[in-house]
């Protein structure tokens, strides 16, 4: 693949309970394609996935989310699972860390259960986009355009269902995250609040 990341560095937010290859997967793609990835979570020093039915591997943290800067990245990966964002959506530091990304205008990718994250943090609303079928309601509460799509993207928000669809989420993450900041992404944010 094109180096079309270089210099670009993206940081992938996650609790205990993400689902395993939507992190493993994303972040091959990013780094084949030039980005650099940090793991960034509340959870300290390693993070332990979830493989479809069972606790899977531990990943280490790199950036403790307590001493995680927004302004440190180029794009935000929100991997699913349902322990993981329901975990996330918990954490104040989270939720605002995931805000400065649609403060600033810089893409997002959020995947399966991800989106879930994106309505505590307020940023949902308005924006087209799909998610794992269960949590199609709450989005829809929120304000979101849900629609049963592979991948969709709504300036700079990329956003798609579960991991059969990661083929075509990774390629559209690249392409939007090499785009860089979206000032729409920035607008829709500030006037949907």
């Amino acid at each position: 693949m094109e180096a079309k990341l270089d210099g670009k560095k993206v940081a992938i937010l996650v609790s205990n309970g993400f689902e395993e290859t939507e992190l493993k997967s994303p972040k091959e793609a990013l780094e084949d394609a030039g980005a650099e990835t940090e793991i960034v979570s509340p959870v300290e020093k390693r993070v332990r996935s979830w493989a479809e039915t069972d606790w899977g591997s531990k990943f280490k943290v790199d950036v403790p989310l307590s001493e995680a800067d927004p302004a440190d990245y180029d794009a935000l990966l929100l991997p699913g699972g349902v322990m993981n964002p329901d975990k996330l959506r918990l954490e104040p530091k989270a939720l605002e860390f995931i805000r400065e990304f649609f403060d600033a205008g810089k893409p997002v990718a959020a995947i399966c259960h991800g989106p879930w994250t994106l309505i505590d943090a307020g940023v949902a609303k308005g924006r087209r986009m799909t998610s794992y079928p269960s949590i199609k309601m709450d989005l829809k509460n929120a304000g979101a355009d849900w629609v049963d799509e592979e991948v969709v993207v709504d300036n700079g928000l990329v956003t798609s269902r579960k991991p059969d669809d990661l083929p075509a989420f990774n390629r559209k993450m690249i392409e939007e995250f090499a785009e860089g900041v979206h000032g729409a992404q920035r607008v829709h944010h500030a006037t949907a609040e």
